[in-house]
């Protein structure tokens, strides 16, 4: 007798589209990482920059300060209160922007290790799953996009829907006001899109992103 090839799917549910979605009030929930504790910090400014941008687009943000959490460990350190503190702030927000220096042709290990003490999933509740993610980084020297393009990496491995327009600010020491503004520029220009873009794409998928995420394999898992 012969079989479909695709009998293997007969027994399982499909959602092409949501049933129903709502609609969320409340302003976008957006968490900014930087990566670098130097006491002029370029990505922190750049941080700052996008977090009055996207508060003036009506986003509720708010800064994770990386100064003192611990080397990644595995378990060690897991109840250290930096740990806790950035494992509350991913679950609470709805998008997320990931600023780094280049470093040696990377981002810097303080972003590797803050983006380490986020894990995939905490029991039931998957911190990142779902979760709109710009990256952006700064440069000492000419343009270059290695930091963000290893962070889309993360973004993609963690599981966040990663914009597509992101920021590369080279030889940031010029690009920023004594009072930490940004000055303006093609590079503020970029940034204020990339913000914006952000938030349309926070605002469009954040009431969706249980459906976005389903997958076959695991109601498959589920299942088994």
């Amino acid at each position: 007798m012969n079989q479909s090839p695709m009998q293997y799917l007969e027994n399982n549910t499909f959602a092409e589209f949501p049933k129903q979605i709502k609609y969320s009030e409340h302003k976008p929930r957006i968490l900014i990482l930087y990566g670098s504790l130097r006491s002029k910090s370029y990505s922190r400014l750049l941080a700052m920059e996008a977090k009055r941008i996207l508060e003036f687009f009506g986003a509720e943000v708010q800064i994770f300060d990386p100064d003192g959490i611990p080397v990644y460990d595995g378990d060690r350190s897991v109840k250290h209160p930096k740990v806790i503190e950035l494992r509350n702030l991913s679950q609470w927000s709805e998008g997320q922007v990931w600023s780094s220096p280049e470093m040696h042709g990377n981002m810097t290990g303080l972003m590797k290790t803050m983006i380490d003490w986020i894990p995939l999933s905490l029991g039931a509740v998957r911190p990142t799953q779902g979760k709109t993610l710009a990256v952006l980084q700064v440069s000492g020297g000419s343009q270059s996009f290695n930091a963000v393009n290893n962070m889309r990496i993360l973004g993609r491995w963690m599981r966040m829907i990663t914009i597509p327009n992101q920021s590369s600010v080279a030889k940031a020491f010029n690009e920023f006001h004594e009072d930490g503004t940004m000055k303006e520029s093609s590079y503020r220009d970029r940034l204020v899109d990339v913000m914006e873009e952000l938030m349309k794409f926070t605002y469009m998928t954040r009431d969706i992103s249980d459906y976005l995420v389903d997958r076959y394999s695991e109601r498959k898992e589920k299942i088994i």
